[in-house]
Protein backbone atom coordinates (compact mmCIF):
# COMPACT_ATOMS: atom_id res chain seq x y z
CA UNK A 1 0.00 0.00 0.00
CA UNK A 2 1.16 3.14 -1.01
CA UNK A 3 0.50 6.51 0.50
CA UNK A 4 -2.56 7.45 -2.22
CA UNK A 5 -3.95 4.27 -0.90
CA UNK A 6 -3.31 5.53 2.43
CA UNK A 7 -5.30 9.18 1.64
CA UNK A 8 -7.98 7.35 -0.10
CA UNK A 9 -8.47 5.34 3.16
CA UNK A 10 -8.18 8.51 5.09
CA UNK A 11 -10.47 10.49 2.98
CA UNK A 12 -13.00 7.42 2.51
CA UNK A 13 -13.15 6.90 6.80
CA UNK A 14 -13.64 10.99 6.98
CA UNK A 15 -16.56 10.82 4.30
CA UNK A 16 -17.87 7.67 6.06
CA UNK A 17 -18.24 9.25 9.63
CA UNK A 18 -16.71 6.51 11.38
CA UNK A 19 -13.87 6.98 14.33
CA UNK A 20 -12.42 3.56 13.82
CA UNK A 21 -10.92 1.80 11.38
CA UNK A 22 -8.29 -0.95 11.70
CA UNK A 23 -7.44 -2.23 7.90
CA UNK A 24 -4.56 -5.46 8.57
CA UNK A 25 -2.96 -7.70 5.76
CA UNK A 26 0.18 -9.89 6.02
CA UNK A 27 2.57 -7.29 5.09
CA UNK A 28 1.45 -4.08 7.50
CA UNK A 29 -1.16 -3.02 9.50
CA UNK A 30 -2.79 0.58 9.79
CA UNK A 31 -5.16 1.99 11.89
CA UNK A 32 -7.11 5.16 11.97
CA UNK A 33 -9.02 6.76 14.41
CA UNK A 34 -10.83 10.05 13.91
CA UNK A 35 -12.88 12.37 16.12
CA UNK A 36 -16.66 11.26 16.06
CA UNK A 37 -18.81 13.75 14.42
CA UNK A 38 -20.00 16.50 16.07
CA UNK A 39 -17.01 16.64 18.31
CA UNK A 40 -14.79 19.57 18.47
CA UNK A 41 -11.39 19.08 16.54
CA UNK A 42 -8.42 20.81 18.05
CA UNK A 43 -5.46 21.98 16.32
CA UNK A 44 -1.58 22.66 17.32
CA UNK A 45 -0.33 25.68 15.39
CA UNK A 46 3.17 27.06 15.59
CA UNK A 47 3.78 30.01 16.67
CA UNK A 48 3.53 33.06 13.57
CA UNK A 49 3.56 36.32 13.67
CA UNK A 50 -0.42 36.55 12.91
CA UNK A 51 -3.37 34.47 13.44
CA UNK A 52 -5.29 32.69 10.80
CA UNK A 53 -8.82 31.11 11.69
CA UNK A 54 -9.01 27.24 11.88
CA UNK A 55 -12.42 27.10 10.04
CA UNK A 56 -13.01 28.42 6.83
CA UNK A 57 -13.74 32.32 6.39
CA UNK A 58 -16.95 33.66 7.35
CA UNK A 59 -18.62 36.06 5.19
CA UNK A 60 -17.60 40.08 5.97
CA UNK A 61 -20.13 41.97 6.97
CA UNK A 62 -19.64 44.69 4.09
CA UNK A 63 -20.71 43.06 1.01
CA UNK A 64 -18.51 43.60 -2.04
CA UNK A 65 -19.69 45.28 -5.20
CA UNK A 66 -21.59 43.08 -7.22
CA UNK A 67 -19.49 43.28 -10.69
CA UNK A 68 -16.14 42.60 -9.16
CA UNK A 69 -17.43 39.99 -6.96
CA UNK A 70 -19.13 38.43 -10.63
CA UNK A 71 -15.60 39.42 -12.53
CA UNK A 72 -13.61 37.55 -9.95
CA UNK A 73 -15.73 34.21 -9.83
CA UNK A 74 -15.98 34.71 -13.97
CA UNK A 75 -12.10 34.17 -13.93
CA UNK A 76 -11.41 31.82 -11.78
CA UNK A 77 -13.87 29.24 -13.33
CA UNK A 78 -11.07 28.70 -15.85
CA UNK A 79 -8.97 27.37 -13.33
CA UNK A 80 -8.32 24.09 -11.62
CA UNK A 81 -8.49 23.89 -8.16
CA UNK A 82 -5.82 21.61 -6.29
CA UNK A 83 -7.03 21.21 -2.82
CA UNK A 84 -5.87 19.29 0.75
CA UNK A 85 -6.73 15.66 0.83
CA UNK A 86 -6.33 15.82 4.69
CA UNK A 87 -6.88 17.97 7.71
CA UNK A 88 -3.29 19.28 9.09
CA UNK A 89 -1.23 21.97 8.38
CA UNK A 90 -0.09 23.71 5.10
CA UNK A 91 3.60 24.25 4.69
CA UNK A 92 5.00 25.70 1.09
CA UNK A 93 8.43 23.93 2.25
CA UNK A 94 10.13 20.79 2.75
CA UNK A 95 11.84 22.43 5.82
CA UNK A 96 12.45 25.62 7.30
CA UNK A 97 16.16 26.10 5.65
CA UNK A 98 14.78 25.16 2.24
CA UNK A 99 13.13 27.27 -0.46
CA UNK A 100 9.23 26.88 -1.08
CA UNK A 101 7.89 24.09 -3.78
CA UNK A 102 6.25 25.99 -6.10
CA UNK A 103 5.67 30.25 -5.94
CA UNK A 104 2.76 31.73 -8.36
CA UNK A 105 4.00 31.54 -12.04
CA UNK A 106 5.73 28.53 -11.36
CA UNK A 107 5.01 25.78 -13.95
CA UNK A 108 3.85 22.11 -12.53
CA UNK A 109 3.27 18.78 -13.98
CA UNK A 110 1.09 16.07 -12.65
CA UNK A 111 2.83 14.03 -10.06
CA UNK A 112 4.95 17.34 -8.77
CA UNK A 113 5.29 18.13 -5.08
CA UNK A 114 3.31 21.74 -4.71
CA UNK A 115 3.31 21.24 -0.84
CA UNK A 116 3.50 19.39 2.55
CA UNK A 117 0.32 18.80 4.95
CA UNK A 118 1.49 17.97 8.67
CA UNK A 119 -1.09 15.50 10.06
CA UNK A 120 -0.22 13.81 13.44
CA UNK A 121 3.39 14.37 13.06
CA UNK A 122 3.55 12.90 9.58
CA UNK A 123 4.34 15.08 6.57
CA UNK A 124 2.49 13.75 3.73
CA UNK A 125 3.73 15.41 0.30
CA UNK A 126 1.07 16.70 -1.79
CA UNK A 127 1.14 16.28 -5.51
CA UNK A 128 -0.28 18.10 -8.23
CA UNK A 129 -2.81 16.10 -10.01
CA UNK A 130 -2.48 18.72 -12.55
CA UNK A 131 -0.58 20.43 -15.42
CA UNK A 132 -0.13 23.57 -15.85
CA UNK A 133 0.80 26.96 -14.25
CA UNK A 134 0.46 28.19 -10.54
CA UNK A 135 -1.91 31.43 -10.65
CA UNK A 136 -2.68 31.32 -6.81
CA UNK A 137 -1.56 30.44 -3.49
CA UNK A 138 -4.66 30.54 -1.35
CA UNK A 139 -3.28 29.35 2.07
CA UNK A 140 -1.07 30.92 3.93
CA UNK A 141 2.09 28.76 5.16
CA UNK A 142 2.17 27.19 8.26
CA UNK A 143 -1.64 27.75 8.82
CA UNK A 144 -4.22 25.00 9.16
CA UNK A 145 -6.47 23.39 6.35
CA UNK A 146 -9.28 21.51 6.22
CA UNK A 147 -10.34 18.70 4.18
CA UNK A 148 -11.14 19.48 0.54
CA UNK A 149 -10.24 22.97 1.32
CA UNK A 150 -8.73 24.66 -2.03
CA UNK A 151 -4.83 25.13 -1.84
CA UNK A 152 -4.16 26.63 -5.10
CA UNK A 153 -5.37 27.94 -8.58
CA UNK A 154 -3.52 26.43 -11.49
CA UNK A 155 -4.00 27.88 -15.42
CA UNK A 156 -4.22 24.24 -17.44
CA UNK A 157 -3.54 26.01 -20.60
Amino acid sequence: MDIKDIQNLVRFVAKAGVSEVKYKNKDFEIYIKTPLGGEPVSYVTPQVAYQTPVSAPAASPVAPAAGSEAASSADDSKYITIKSPMIGTFYRKPSPDKDVFVNVGDSVTEGKTVCVIEAMKLFNQIESEVSGKIVKILVDDASPVEYDQPLFLVDPS
